[in-house]
């Protein structure tokens, strides 16, 4: 009778569970029956029972069948947040053999909600027992414990995990992460959330050790700091988004604070927003799914963490063995595991040393660094014909010899050079004039006027009357033509006078000139004022925004931003001059969609850090106005954060 009144509470869990799944949705006459058998389990004989509990077995059965056929985008939303859920603790528990957690443990951990662990897995090779060191780091969301934080890692939470990246590598121990968040705190006093993002994925660009990343609820930037891997796998029933549906949603509808959100918006900015593994998978920016039990695996699907620590060797042997020079018979063993039916769950029986020598390391930086630079791809659009892309690349082509053979071959030597041409010019010069003088003596001798005085050396004059250091005429700010004041915002603190608008945006240059706070200008006023006068040099124009998700309404807006600035994308490339200093500029700028960053304007940016490299000069990233990562563009966006600073980090290495 105990076991059967353990199969009534699972059903009822399980209905409990589709409930939530199917957001309220009751299930009455399913219910109705649970609680009568409930009421009255000792009325009836044991097998009345047992057939019962059968029929209701079935029934449930039945249901998570349609249920998991009918998913929706925002079921798996849910199904991710569901306390059902497994965390990052129960993997550590049955994918690892022993742990040790890093950092502190539990509520005295300087983030709770950022785990690292120092772990041991298993695999069988042949009749033997191998077991291999790895660094576990990701969010830890609880079941339900508050000072979790609910998954969204601070600032020094992300610098913890940082912090035992580096210790893997010190170790040269490959790294697992898992991504189990909504997104990052968002912090915005010192370290900030956005700039410990930065940092870590700058670190994680040019990591010498394997990195495996598994998502299940990956929200934006608090994803990518732990999640620029070698390989990047997903859960069956996870999402991997830009933004959550309910902020999208918000954004869209454009809902204020406190105004009730309508279900229909989530629900439709959720299928918009390209959020579930079948989806990332197909833009590319995953590389495998781990698939699940229906409707999700909990706690205790042990199943499940079976197969999961099978994906998990397997994915580190994949990114090894790309960087091994004898590889070929296990790769192709490994891929004919991973074929076989019925190998599901069971972890490869192969032989592979997760150590890396100096070589190795090298080629996994280069697969890596390659691997980042092809994505999104596809999501971007230039108009460009067959002649001219084959003149982009001869001219690419050109410029990559020319600065070779200038930089590389001829600056070892420049010095060197540099004397011999000094000491030959002033050799020269002695030698001509001791050839030339008596030629030139004779001639003054011949030429001389008598009663002739020697004068002054005449003074060169433009005859203008115009100081020569001008520059014609003086880019004025259309701000400027209103014919009124405005208060400075730190007019109280600072006690600063009202500011006549003609003389703010003209003379001042948009600066009040009590306590230097910057009024907002328009893009064009630093393109005028910031560089030297016809030195801009735009290139890559023709790189176009597009509608890679097709967001319904997107396209219209999108041709409403070009329509309106006459350009294609959020962010202007070019070549410039500053104080005679040629360098490369890549210009976010306000008038384009907000200079919200999407494929094409990653793709632009991450060209001027590849053409800044190639002619060895410096590169300005200059921000005028960011609204962050374009939404419409959903993971493709979020990508080009790992994307573009693995150009930044290949540009500073270079030197």
């Amino acid at each position: 009778m105990e076991d059967l009144r353990k199969r009534l509470l699972k059903i009822e869990e399980r209905i409990n569970y589709l409930s939530q799944i199917k957001d309220g949705v009751e299930w009455g006459n399913l219910s109705e029956k649970i609680v009568i058998l409930r009421d009255k389990f000792y009325e009836y004989t044991e097998d009345q029972l047992s057939e019962e509990i059968r029929a209701l077995e079935e029934s449930i059965s039945f249901l998570e069948g349609r249920c998991e056929e009918t998913l929706t985008s925002m079921d798996r939303v849910r199904i991710v947040r569901n306390t059902h859920r497994f965390s990052l603790k129960d993997i550590l528990e049955n994918v690892y053999e022993d742990y040790t957690e890093l950092g502190g443990a539990e509520e005295v951990s300087i983030d709770p909600s950022m785990v690292a662990a120092r772990a041991s897995i298993m695999r069988r090779v042949k009749n033997k027992t191998v077991m291999q060191q790895v660094m576990v780091i990701g969010h830890e969301k609880g079941h339900g414990e508050e000072y979790r934080n609910g998954g969204c890692s601070k600032p020094w939470g992300n610098e913890k995990a940082l912090r035992y990246m580096k210790v893997a590598e010190t170790e040269g121990i490959p790294i697992h992460f898992y991504i189990f968040t909504p997104g990052s705190f968002p912090v915005e006093d010192y370290p900030g959330a956005g700039q410990q993002i930065a940092r870590n994925l700058y670190a994680m660009a040019k990591l010498r050790v394997p990195m495996i990343s598994v998502t299940s609820e990956g929200g934006s930037g608090g994803a990518e700091a732990v999640g620029m891997a070698d390989v990047r796998l997903m859960f069956s029933h996870g999402y991997y988004s830009v933004i959550s549906p309910e902020g999208a949603a918000a954004i869209e509808g454009k809902i204020r604070e406190g105004e009730k959100m309508p279900k229909e918006l989530v629900e439709a900015c959720a299928e918009n927003l390209h959020i579930t593994a079948a989806e990332n998978l197909k833009l590319g920016t995953i590389d495998r799914i781990v698939h699940e039990p229906p409707l999700g695996a909990k706690r205790d699907d042990f199943g499940f963490f079976r197969q999961l620590k099978s994906e998990i060797i397997r994915a580190t042997d994949e990114v090894v063995l790309k960087t091994k020079s004898l590889r070929a018979f296990r790769a192709y063993e490994l891929t004919m595991k991973k074929k076989t039916e019925g190998q599901v769950g069971e972890e490869p029986h192969i032989e592979i040393s997760w150590d890396l020598n100096e070589d190795e390391v090298k080629r996994l930086l280069s697969y890596r660094s390659k691997k980042y630079r092809a994505m999104s791809c596809a999501a971007y659009s230039e108009e460009s014909s067959a002649c001219s892309v084959f003149c982009r690349k001869a001219k690419k082509s050109i410029a990559k010899l020319y600065y070779s053979f200038r930089y590389d071959l001829l600056k070892t030597q420049q010095k060197h050079v540099k004397k011999v041409f000094q000491d030959v010019s002033g050799e020269g010069s002695v030698l001509l004039r001791q050839v030339s003088s008596p030629i030139t003596a004779a001639y003054d001798f011949i030429s001389k006027k008598p009663g002739a005085r020697p004068g002054k050396s005449p003074v060169s004059s433009s005859g203008t009357g115009e100081d020569p250091i001008e520059f014609g005429d003086v880019y004025t700010s259309p701000l400027a033509n209103e014919d009124r004041t405005v208060t400075c915002p730190n007019a109280e603190k600072q006690g600063c006078k009202d500011l006549w608008v003609p003389d703010l945006y003209g003379e001042f240059g948009g600066v009040c000139e009590n306590c230097g706070h910057h009024f907002p200008l328009e893009y064009q006023w630093y393109l005028k004022h910031l560089f030297d006068p016809d030195s801009i040099r735009e290139f890559n124009a023709g790189v176009c925004a597009g509608n890679p998700l097709a967001y319904p309404g997107f396209e219209k807006k999108l041709q409403s931003a070009i329509a309106k600035t006459g350009r294609k994308s959020g962010i202007i490339t070019f070549d410039a001059r500053v104080m005679g200093v040629d360098l490369v500029v890549a210009m976010l700028y306000s008038d384009f969609r907000n200079g919200t960053v999407g494929s094409a304007e990653g793709e632009k940016f991450v060209r001027a850090c590849e053409s800044a490299k190639l002619k060895r000069r410096p590169l300005l990233s200059y921000v005028h106005t960011t609204g962050g990562i374009r939404i419409h563009e959903g993971t493709l966006g979020v990508v080009q954060m790992p994307k573009c600073t693995m150009a930044v980090r290949e540009y500073i290495d270079s030197g």
